[in-house]
């Protein structure tokens, strides 16, 4: 199953200057918040990993028909390599047995994009 999500990153930026701290936890874990604010620009690093996050949940949710939460996805990897998701819901990983989700994430000044697929 695919799922494919486009976000123009400065929608999170006003998430963020909006919510703060409270939008930026509920969201991110800790691995995500710490990869992404040691960046240049946090908000397109972050606005991808939004991406990543919505085009999982819409894979997940095709293919099982369950409803992922933002923080049970995890995006994991570093600039110039493949992302990595991390399921962290015991329910979800039980739920994907052997299957993995593959992602690829991408970001511009304006936008960021990603595509995922459970395979």
């Amino acid at each position: 199953m695919l799922g494919v999500d486009v976000v123009q990153n400065e929608r999170i930026g006003r998430a963020i200057e909006r919510f703060g701290e409270r939008f930026l936890r509920r969201v991110f874990t800790e691995e995500e918040l710490s990869y992404c604010m040691s960046q240049k620009n946090a908000i397109p690093c972050l606005s991808a990993r939004w991406a990543c996050k919505e085009a999982v949940l819409k894979a997940f949710y095709q293919e099982f028909g369950f409803l992922l939460k933002f923080k049970e996805i995890e995006v994991l990897g570093n600039s110039g390599k493949p992302a990595k998701v991390v399921i962290r819901s015991e329910q979800a990983k039980k739920i994907l047995g052997g299957r993995e989700i593959v992602v690829s994430i991408s970001h511009e000044r304006d936008y960021s994009v990603a595509v995922a697929l459970i395979r």
